[in-house]
């Protein structure tokens, strides 16, 4: 499922609220430094020169969603940015991010700005400092083993490594939310797991040392590129989610 426009919504998100959606990448395909097995937006589409709203297009698209919703005297919860794959690729993110903020300060002020994002760029300064301006850093790491990170995630680099990731991470010192998608399936003749004690065991020690303030667990909900994957049970993700409390963390289960 694609997003067919720059501001999408608002939807009921069952991890966010009321959610107004902006999307940064193409309208028409997805472009993403990732190429997950479990993405509702599906595989990317190689394109040499995509095409990306520009900042202004972007400010006046939100601008113009949100008067209409104040006009109707709705507010979203959160402004997220998420889309047709992931919203820090786009160079102008921080004059975007910078542009949305004032309009949320003037438009819906209790609303929260969210970034979903994998955490590839945060090599870049300017990517970090956008995401230091917002409420809610929602990065991704849905395995501390390189083997099956990269047979979930299927990075665009292949030589990305989940130490590459955490060390991006430490930039937020813990003030950030972890999010983690677990699940189960087969996809190119391998077997994927990430719920095994192997896998569980490396991925604690990796939230432990990241000390992430809040911790988002889901499963699949939606119908996804690899039909063999499947969703972890309820008790399972209970399970995770109650070692992790037990740790001190705080934690949302969507199962």
């Amino acid at each position: 499922m694609l997003f067919n426009e720059i501001i999408y919504g608002p939807i009921h998100s069952r991890r966010l609220g009321i959610s107004l959606g902006v999307n940064l990448m193409p309208t028409d395909h997805k472009l993403c430094s990732f190429n997950c097995i479990y993405c509702e937006c599906g595989f990317n589409t190689p394109i040499h020169a995509p095409q990306l709203p520009a900042r202004l297009q972007v400010k006046e698209a939100l601008e113009s969603r949100l008067l209409h919703m104040k006009k109707q005297n709705l507010a979203p919860d959160v402004i997220t940015f998420s889309g047709n794959g992931e919203p820090t690729m786009h160079p102008e993110f921080l004059g975007i991010i910078q542009d949305t903020c004032s309009l949320r300060d003037t438009w819906c002020p209790s609303a929260k700005v969210a970034v979903l994002s994998n955490s590839t760029q945060l090599f870049r300064q300017d990517v970090v400092e956008a995401l230091r301006l917002i409420d809610q850093r929602i990065l991704k790491l849905d395995s501390a083993v390189n083997e099956t990170m990269r047979l979930i995630d299927q990075p665009v680099n292949p030589q990305l490594t989940v130490a590459d990731i955490v060390k991006m991470l430490q930039c937020f010192d813990g003030d950030f939310t972890l999010q983690t998608c677990f699940l189960k399936g087969e996809h190119n003749g391998k077997h994927i797991d990430n719920t095994t004690p192997e896998e569980l065991d490396a991925w604690y020690k990796v939230v432990e040392h990241l000390n992430p303030k809040h911790i988002m667990i889901y499963v699949i909900d939606r119908a996804t590129p690899i039909e063999s994957l499947q969703k972890i049970d309820a008790a399972i993700m209970q399970s995770i989610a109650d070692h992790l409390r037990s740790k001190g963390f705080s934690v949302t289960v969507s199962a």
